[in-house]
């Protein structure tokens, strides 16, 4: 199936609500203590080469190792237990419970509509408009791990999103140990766990919103934890949730290293109805790009009065402690 025709997908509504959003982008939309607090003057900038804290994910210590035997998909490999190339949509198709890609080299998108099925040490290169490195339709239990996953550049050649669930309905999907760079949006699903990556270098092209890990609207549990997540565009975020399609609940942002966009992070609050479960902890914002971390601020959105709803122990690389939004 072309990615083409399905990339704009539970998006509908995104860049009304985005505009809204970045027009109200002022430190009045913050609490009264992070206004304060920004007030004061900017944190302390990162003090390491790299910019980012030592223990975090970087470029050299996640994707596919070097050394790893690879083959080229069509022209070394075309087809394997579960998968194989589709020639006339230029992509490789996973449509096989349970199939294991591993060692492979792919310029082009993997379409997954399959259960259980690992990407492990494959490295992805693709770009242009309606691109994806990996969409997920109506799946369950899929790994995603230790894997490049590329744009072909900055510009034109950005990947859209680097790993989309399309329908919004994809259960129990694990993004863990991969390196995502050069895309407008790295990764965006509505339940699992993505853990242990490392997204920069994002791209554009105009109309484009950059996210680094983004949802739209869900219930279900999602675990966002010890990322890095360098965004270093004036917008949109690090980590966005947002209420495009009904209001978020039941997601756990923690102890990840951000940096970057409009807001770093986007808390879940809006029209749709009030959130809840939404638990953000024990992250380091940088401000490699911005004074406060994003452009306007490091977080807004965020309503500490929901249920369950928690902020505690977020800081700048300098120690410094963030005031709830």
């Amino acid at each position: 199936m072309s990615t083409t025709t399905t990339t704009a997908t539970r998006r509908t509504g995104r860049s009304t609500a985005r505009a809204i959003l970045a027009a109200a982008a002022t430190t009045a939309l913050a609490g009264t203590a992070l206004a304060t607090f920004m007030a004061a003057g900017p944190a302390g900038a990162a003090t390491t080469s790299t910019g980012i804290t030592p223990g975090f994910p970087t470029s050299t210590n996640t994707g596919v190792p070097a050394g790893t035997p690879m083959k080229t998909v069509p022209s070394q490999v075309s087809s394997g237990p579960g998968w194989a190339w589709n020639t006339s949509g230029g992509y490789l198709e996973v449509s096989g419970n349970g199939a294991n890609l591993t060692g492979l080299k792919v310029n082009g998108n993997i379409d997954v509509s399959a259960d259980n099925v690992t990407i492990s040490h494959v490295k992805i290169n693709a770009g242009g408009d309606g691109s994806m490195g990996i969409s997920l339709r109506h799946t369950s239990g899929v790994t995603i791990e230790n894997s490049n996953i590329n744009g072909l550049n900055t510009g034109a050649g950005r990947l859209m999103v680097g790993i989309k669930d399309i329908y919004g309905d994809a259960t129990a999907t694990t993004v863990e140990n991969n390196n995502i760079t050069k895309t407008s949006t790295d990764v965006q699903i509505y339940a699992g766990t993505i853990e242990n990556n490392y997204m920069a270098q994002h791209g554009m092209t105009t109309g484009d919103h950059i996210n680094g890990v983004t949802t739209n609207g869900d219930d279900q549990p999602l675990l966002i934890q010890h990322n890095t997540i360098l965004n270093n565009y004036i917008q949109t975020d690090a980590v966005g949730l947002f209420q495009d399609f009904s209001d978020v609940s039941n997601v756990t942002i923690n102890n990840n290293f951000l940096a970057g966009g409009g807001y770093t992070i986007y808390g879940g609050t809006g029209a749709d109805g009030p959130t809840s479960g939404i638990v953000i902890t024990n992250n380091t914002i940088s401000t490699m790009y911005y004074p406060h971390g994003g452009y306007y601020g490091p977080a807004t959105a965020f309503n500490p009065a929901g249920t369950g709803n928690v902020w505690s122990g977020n800081t700048y690389t300098n120690g410094q402690a963030i005031p709830a939004p």
